[in-house]
């Protein structure tokens, strides 16, 4: 094999080129670019060194750019006639084109040379249903073929066998024309556009069609002949110069995006949250969808994606405002200067942490774009050539200054609209069960709970105690259960037991989730060892374990109560400053625990509540 020492090297300075392009427009995915360039540097250095094609899988939520980042790669490899989309769905029935070796022959990359393929929502091509069942599938089957060894079958027997007789056929045709003696008769006639597009694929790289756009039916027919009667034209199309590429949203490995409120739940969090997937994870989550052998197909090469912290969409804000003052000042030559109160409202209002980036596009434009455009025209029309531009939060409005001229427009966001239009006594409320479970948090973990939050953008009052991930164990086990039950305790215990509100719901279920799990999952119960859970559904009654997993219940209620009235003076604290403020962050509510008698470590959202078990080994 002779190697081009120097079109190699043009190719690395090439991978290097797209990484560093790649990395100035993309933001908080570094490492994602570092691997995905190491992975498909082989193949696109060396790809004649490559007997299977390289699979690279990217996973994450929403918004976070997984299909920009591959079209930007095949933008600055130069790759863009080699390469196509194909999304795979059990749902859609509309489309004609029921396989992969039909969408590439449509897209003329059905040939051995390299290309890219990308494979996008993957996760609506399930194999499987939700009970674990195989789904009747007719369309797209030779996908699996394809990631198995990297080649296609070419099932075209009928097509040549229709082609032959066709073209057969008008031959004999214009025989008996002429025997009649009609004049002026083609006897080789061009062959239709159709029929020569269409016979360009069957035959695809193997035979030379490419300089015989001009081809008459007859020289068509012969090649058809010739190749119909070569064996490797029945042979499987080899991509193992392929470069393939699978994207999806797992929701089952992403799980946290469902937890809470996601526009008020702190990006740092849902960050640090994500970024605790790995491999294993995904590879769970994909058994939920697909069957085993198929999960083994998408290969070990699987690029995770975490959701942005707030640095990242502070920097995504920032350079989208420099990027309009930039064309203010290059198209108007007017200089805008925008204030950090601006940044603000446009992250309250627009971070969505699990929606990715595109809300934070919409409200720059809803924030800023929109008034700003009403601004700059009263500059031109006065001839000012600087604008100055902020936001006052305590009286609600955007503050323009043009010249010497200030223009007030009223503005409330539209996601503080809906936290401000929160009755107070229903914040009051739920300041007083966040406050529960915040309290007995510190108590029974010791530890601030990493957020508190009364006042959420939701169509609906609620709030959320954001706690750190807790080792699970059997003392660990009953104390969550007793954090769950002590938010519509506290309720009780500041509003009277008639007045507790039906907030309780989805802590309760979840507190006698954990207790039936306790009981009949681990055996940690003094009188019941086996599983229950092997030969019957997972319900919450007919057990024998009924009765057991009630009176645990009741036992941690009164215990749960009794903890909250004698630290009844730190749950009214909290309440209250939760109830003014809406929020309460990690070492705001650890401050207010310890003036009541209660220690509690400020930890991130990196830390794992853990029994010491190496100490005991030592």
């Amino acid at each position: 094999m002779d190697i081009n020492i120097s079109l190699i090297n043009h190719r690395k300075q090439v991978l290097e080129h797209t990484k560093s392009a790649l990395k100035n427009h993309f933001i908080g995915i570094d490492k994602i670019i570092d691997d995905l360039m190491d992975y498909i540097q082989v193949w696109y250095l060396m790809p004649e060194l490559l007997s299977r094609p390289v699979i690279v899988n990217l996973w994450g939520m929403t918004g976070v750019g997984k299909t920009d980042l591959i079209r930007r790669l095949v933008q600055h490899l130069d790759y863009s006639d080699r390469y196509t989309e194909i999304e795979l769905s059990n749902v859609d029935s509309t489309s004609y084109v029921s396989s992969v070796s039909a969408v590439l022959s449509n897209n003329d990359l059905n040939d051995d040379k390299p290309s890219i393929i990308l494979f996008d929502e993957i996760q609506r091509f399930n194999t499987i249903d939700d009970e674990g069942k195989a789904l009747a599938q007719t369309k797209f089957m030779d996908f699996w073929e394809l990631l198995s060894d990297g080649k296609l079958s070419k099932k075209q027997k009928d097509n040549f066998d229709y082609y032959i007789a066709y073209f057969l056929s008008n031959q004999r045709d214009v025989i008996k024309r002429k025997a009649k003696g009609e004049e002026n008769l083609d006897e080789n006639p061009l062959a239709s556009h159709w029929d020569y597009a269409e016979i360009r694929k069957m035959l695809g790289g193997e035979l030379d069609v490419e300089n015989k756009s001009g081809a008459t039916e007859k020289e068509l027919l012969e090649l058809l002949i010739k190749a119909k009667n070569k064996k490797q034209v029945y042979e499987p199309i080899d991509h193992s110069k392929t470069l393939i590429v699978i994207s999806g949203n797992l929701d089952e490995a992403f799980a946290v995006a469902r937890q809470t409120s996601e526009g008020d739940v702190d990006a740092d969090i849902f960050h640090n949250n994500t970024n605790k997937i790995n491999l294993v994870d995904i590879k769970n989550a994909l058994s939920k969808k697909f069957r085993p052998e198929q999960v083994a197909r998408f290969g070990n090469i699987h690029l995770i994606y975490t959701s942005l912290k707030r640095q990242d969409f502070e920097t995504l804000i920032q350079r989208e405002i420099d990027r309009i003052t930039r064309n203010i000042k290059s198209n108007y030559a007017v200089t805008v200067t925008v204030d950090a109160s601006i940044t603000t409202l446009i992250y309250n209002n627009g971070v969505f942490p699990v929606q990715g980036v595109r809300p934070v596009f919409s409200s720059v434009i809803d924030i800023l774009e929109a008034n700003l455009s009403k601004f700059l025209f009263t500059a031109l029309m006065d001839n000012h050539n600087t604008i100055a531009i902020a936001y006052n939060a305590a009286q609600s409005f955007i503050a323009c200054k043009v010249g010497t001229q200030t223009i007030k427009v009223p503005f409330v966001g539209r996601m503080d609209k809906i936290r401000e239009a929160n009755i107070v006594d229903t914040v009051a409320n739920i300041s007083a069960h966040e406050a529960g479970h915040a309290v007995v948090y510190m108590l029974l973990f010791g530890l601030a709970p990493l957020q508190l939050k009364s006042k959420i953008a939701s169509s609906y009052a609620g709030g959320f105690t954001f706690p750190h991930t807790i080792h699970n164990t059997k003392d660990n086990m009953v104390k969550k259960i007793k954090v769950f039950l002590a938010g519509g305790i506290a309720e009780e215990i500041m509003f009277g037991a008639g007045n507790a509100s039906t907030g309780r719901s989805s802590d309760r279920e979840e507190a006698t989730t954990l207790a039936m799990d306790y009981v009949r999952r681990y055996g940690f119960d003094d009188e019941f060892h086996a599983n229950y859970l092997l030969d019957k559904p997972y319900t919450m009654d007919n057990s024998e374990t009924d009765i057991d997993v009630e009176k645990m219940m009741s036992r941690l209620v009164g215990e749960t109560n009794q903890l909250l009235s004698q630290y009844k003076s730190a749950l009214v604290d909290i309440s209250q400053v939760l109830t003014k403020n809406g929020s309460m962050e990690s070492k705001q509510v650890a401050e207010i625990g310890i003036k009541h008698g209660i220690k509690a470590t400020v930890k991130d959202e990196n830390h794992l509540a853990i029994y010491r078990y190496a100490d005991d080994l030592k």
